[in-house]
């Protein structure tokens, strides 16, 4: 990936909006649908007078679609960084010392939260941006790409390696990014926050309860799956879960947390165990609608039918574990 190329991707000069197209961003994808609900019990829509979106100045991180995938929010991810460039990102935002335990579980010393070459160590300084960059087929004779999919990610631990470090994320947000502030020696823009219409009504309520039912369900019967002994006693889908369910997120900007209807929507969207390359497809094909739609009732409906799908493949294994 040329660096001139995502340039010219952020830059404000690409793609101007039309008359035409009200929803039109150089900077960003919109989701692709945008679909009326129609339930008459609950009742999602937008706010007449929306206040200005927060925006904080994050490190990005460039990933293709084959290598990472999307990631969404409440997922939970290990990524083996080793460039020149992200191990910088690591240092600069929380120092070479505080890089071997888990980060929540150390807070910073009263030097460290002054200036770190010239970044405060706050909430934002252990997170970044993790975004697809997709290949854009035109007749420009000069590489293009799409940013897509960006959410933004809390460093939940950060472990040397020999080579580089092994740092586990976790998903918070999704967000647009509207500029690209740094280049060198890594990726920095101004990303502010994007969230689903507001939403309400029994519908909402009784839905998000099947949900959790759903999932919980799925949680047990993995537990009695015979396993490599590597593998962690909590499930991925019970992870997720107990951290949408959180009440207080103070480690995160609050500006950036989505409420519960939105964060239990994704946390259906898990990896369980012994999944094919086929079933991993369609896992990532039901991330990528997750990430588009605005729609909270959607999502949620989606992901029980996805978590229902995975309850009939969990049993189906454990019946033939049993014989």
């Amino acid at each position: 990936m040329a660096a001139s190329a995502l340039l010219r991707l952020l830059s404000p000069s690409c793609s101007p909006p039309t008359p035409q197209d009200p929803f039109a961003r150089p900077l960003h994808a919109w989701p692709a649908r945008r679909r009326r609900l129609r339930s008459s019990t609950a009742r999602c829509a937008s706010s007449p007078l929306t206040p200005p979106l927060p925006s904080l100045d994050l490190p990005l991180l460039p990933f293709q679609p084959a290598e990472a995938g999307v990631l969404i929010p409440s997922e939970s991810k290990n990524l083996h960084l080793y460039e020149a460039r992200y191990i910088a990102l690591l240092e600069e935002n929380r120092a070479i010392a505080y890089l071997v335990e888990p980060l929540v579980e150390r807070p910073p010393t009263q030097a460290q939260t002054q200036v770190l070459d010239g970044h405060a160590l706050d909430k934002s300084n252990n997170s970044f941006v993790h975004f697809v960059l997709d290949p854009v087929v035109d007749s420009s004779p000069k590489a293009s790409f799409a940013v897509r999919y960006g959410c933004l990610v809390q460093i939940e631990s950060v472990q040397k390696l020999e080579i580089g470090a092994l740092v586990s994320i976790r998903g918070v947000c999704r967000v647009n990014i509207s500029n690209l502030l740094q280049m060198e020696p890594y990726f920095r823009g101004a990303v502010s926050p994007m969230m689903d219409k507001p939403c309400e009504g029994i519908e909402l309520v009784r839905r998000m309860s099947k949900l959790k039912e759903s999932m919980c369900s799925l949680h047990s019967l993995q537990m009695k799956l015979k396993v490599p002994e590597d593998e962690p006693l909590q499930t991925n889908i019970r992870a997720s879960l107990l951290w949408s369910e959180k009440e207080i997120f103070e480690e995160y900007n609050e500006s950036f947390v989505p409420g519960l209807p939105e964060r239990l929507s994704f946390a259906a969207y898990q990896t369980v165990s012994g999944m094919s390359e086929a079933e991993l497809s369609t896992l990532q094909k039901y991330k990528i609608q997750a990430m588009e739609s605005i729609d909270t009732l959607e999502r949620v409906n989606n992901g029980i039918e996805y978590v229902e799908h995975n309850i009939g493949m969990i049993a189906a294994r454990l019946a033939i574990q049993n014989i």
